[in-house]
């Protein structure tokens, strides 16, 4: 297996790191179309548990928990 001949200098190293973590993107998000709030895309959401107009998860209203 090769070996380096001489060592990686830390300017070279930050900038190759640089070029990488500058192509990383917070994750996109959309409004629910139920109910209007903000959303990461493909995922229920969270207020509401709708996903593509069916509810996928139970949510506890303000009227069951009294």
């Amino acid at each position: 297996m090769a070996t380096p001949k001489r060592k990686t200098s830390h300017a070279r190293t930050a900038q190759r790191k640089a070029k990488w973590l500058g192509a990383l993107n917070a994750a996109e998000t959309k409004k629910c179309p139920n109910c209007g709030e903000v959303m990461r895309v493909h995922h229920a959401c969270l207020s509401c548990g709708y996903y593509k107009g069916r509810q996928v998860i139970k949510m506890k209203t303000a009227e069951a928990a009294s």
